[in-house]
């Protein structure tokens, strides 16, 4: 019996040891009074160039000026995020962050059973039983549907066909909010403007599968789109590698354009990005690391716009010829009409 026993709290403490990314994360220090904080991406990884790899840039700013002890987790499969969730908790973390709406009801489940933990969602919401957020829980999230109105004037000016794409990772309202925002602002610049939606797939995979990207990409530029806006993930980065086919113009310009998303993707393909629409992921993740350490967290809605820079379209050397002073000031001047009220971008996730 004792021997079964010993067994058992070995496989269990091996399990513990994975699910914490214990060999990858050895480096960190574990000095008495540190904060502990765990982070589970989605399966596209920290390294999609996107999404978490902002949320991955923000924990490990954390990790440099705040002094905490980080430890992360890539799943590669949906099944493994609740045991990697609930591993931190058992080892009693102070701060565990899930990246992507993916992981809601999972981290509600945890966060339930672990009333005394701190958790944070991006892009997610967590609720209890009668509808109200949990107050273990801060749930990370944007007005995306406001960057995209913007990146979508820039679009619509810089189209010489009028026609632009947008590609989506899943067919969800979150990601609705992506492209009905980028529409009211190409229509805002030319109500004639068409857009062409398509989604990668149905299931989490639909993140990570930039062929599936390039494919729908060069089929929206066969339909006559010059500029596309990925909303995709890793999925997007396959519209980066089918713009970059059709190649320059006399003039030493791309003949077709992508937008990049989350993270500022300008130098992905440079001269091919026309802009990015940038989700400051990397700063609500900080944020919410410094509020644990200064006793200052709280749970419920952390919500991030244009008015707390928490979206805003990227602008650098990478694509700063690209975008004429005429247009950034016509942006500009909408940015401000929207953070005034005066412009009212649709949000799709309000029904």
């Amino acid at each position: 019996m004792k021997i079964k026993i010993l067994l058992n709290l070995i496989v269990f403490s091996i399990f513990i040891c994975a699910a914490s990314s214990c060999a990858e994360n050895s480096s960190a220090t574990r000095k008495a009074g540190k904060i502990k904080v765990g982070i589970v991406f989605d399966i596209g990884g920290k390294n999609d160039r996107s999404f978490n790899a902002a949320a991955w840039e923000g924990v490990r700013r954390a990790e440099k000026e705040l002094d905490i002890s980080l430890y992360d987790v890539e799943p590669g499969n949906p099944t493994s995020i609740e045991p990697a969730m609930r591993a931190f908790a058992e080892k009693n973390f102070d701060l565990i962050i899930g990246v992507g709406f993916a992981q809601g009801p999972i981290m509600q489940k945890v966060a339930t059973d672990y009333p005394n933990i701190k958790f944070a969602i991006v892009d997610g919401v967590i609720l209890d039983k009668d509808g109200k957020p949990l107050s273990n829980v801060a749930s990370l999230v944007f007005r995306e549907h406001e960057g995209s109105y913007l990146v979508g004037m820039i679009a619509a000016q810089k189209s010489k066909t009028g026609v632009l794409g947008f590609i989506g990772g899943m067919d969800i309202p979150l990601i609705h909010r992506f492209k009905t925002g980028y529409e009211e602002g190409a229509k805002s610049v030319n109500p004639n403007a068409t857009i062409i939606a398509n989604y990668v797939g149905v299931t989490d995979s639909a993140w990570n599968n930039p062929g599936k990207g390039k494919e729908l990409a060069l089929n929206q530029i066969n339909n006559r789109a010059d500029v596309i806006f990925t909303a995709a993930g890793n999925s997007g980065l396959g519209a980066f590698d089918a713009v970059e086919q059709f190649g320059k113009n006399s003039e030493n310009e791309a003949n077709k354009f992508v937008i990049g998303v989350d993270s500022n993707q300008n130098g992905q393909k440079p001269g091919f990005v026309l802009t990015s629409m940038v989700k400051r992921v990397d700063n609500a993740v900080y944020d919410v690391v410094k509020e644990v350490l200064g006793n200052e967290f709280k749970g419920g809605f952390h919500t991030f716009g244009l008015d707390k820079d928490g979206v805003a379209y990227a602008m650098d050397d990478n694509n700063k010829s690209l975008i004429s002073a005429e247009i950034l000031q016509k942006v500009e001047e909408a940015k401000g009409k929207i953070v005034a009220g005066e412009i009212k971008v649709t949000d799709a996730m309000v029904k």
